[in-house]
């Protein structure tokens, strides 16, 4: 699969380096190109960002970028120390960069971009000159492809679903986050940006809310009740039922008559 993958950059490559003549074409087939892609000139400045590039980060235009961006200067590709193989390209090599994480941060002040629907992304950029029948590097462009996109509520509503269909069983942080295809750190930095708690607190607020359903039924005693629930009655368990509802279980039995 890698070797294809590198054979239809290859052909991608290829395809560019033959429109060279031709500039106005070959702008416009990158302009309309499926992939994200910008082209730098040869002292790493920006000249043109895709619609896909365009599209992929939701900026409305380019002009933040264009003529503005030094990719030799970005603090972000500075701060990855792949900065002098970043310049081999420049240099006249191609250069193939596998499972980047995108430094969104610093995307969304380029682009001025106020609010991202992506927690993370992690690119496959293969960055490769556009020479003239000199040989001589005339334009260089970087070719992004993504591997993996976190988008922060669709992974957070994975997990709840994850929760939601096993709170019966004890709470397991790490398959909660595999569930979300997350490490657990980011997963639970994640959950708590979108839900205002925890995992475990979704996971335990979720279990009490199944133990008031049975604490309704009066067919139930109380420890039946907490046994449908797979949970003790008596201590520890208690003593979490009356921290979250401020009353004992008896007595929010009681109340709800």
């Amino acid at each position: 699969m890698g070797n294809n993958m590198e054979d239809r950059q290859n052909d991608i490559i290829e395809s560019f380096q033959s429109l060279f003549e031709k500039e106005e074409l070959l702008a416009r087939v990158i302009e309309c190109f499926p992939y994200p892609i910008q082209i730098y000139a040869p002292d790493g400045i920006s000249v043109l960002v895709n619609k896909a590039m365009l599209a992929e980060y939701h900026a409305v235009s380019p002009d933040m970028v264009v003529g503005k961006y030094n990719v030799f200067k970005d603090p972000d590709v500075i701060a990855t120390g792949q900065l002098h193989a970043l310049k081999r390209a420049f240099s006249g090599e191609t250069v193939f960069f596998s499972d980047v994480r995108v430094p969104l941060d610093g995307i969304a002040e380029r682009y001025g971009i106020q609010d991202f629907d992506v927690e993370a992304v992690y690119q496959d950029i293969t960055v490769f000159p556009i020479v003239d029948d000199e040989k001589r590097v005339i334009y260089v462009a970087a070719f992004l492809i993504n591997r993996r996109v976190y988008r922060g509520k669709d992974e957070i509503e994975k997990a709840k679903e994850y929760i939601e269909n096993h709170w019966m069983d004890r709470f397991d942080l790490s398959e909660t986050a595999k569930a979300a295809c997350l490490s657990k750190a980011h997963f639970t930095k994640l959950f708590k940006k979108h839900t205002g708690v925890t995992p475990h607190e979704y996971y335990t607020n979720y279990k009490i809310s199944k133990l008031k359903e049975k604490l309704l039924d009066t067919n139930l005693s109380i420890a039946q009740a907490f046994a449908a629930c797979n949970m003790a009655y008596g201590g520890h368990s208690a003593r979490v039922f009356k921290d979250k509802t401020g009353v004992s279980p008896s007595a929010y039995r009681k109340m709800s008559k």
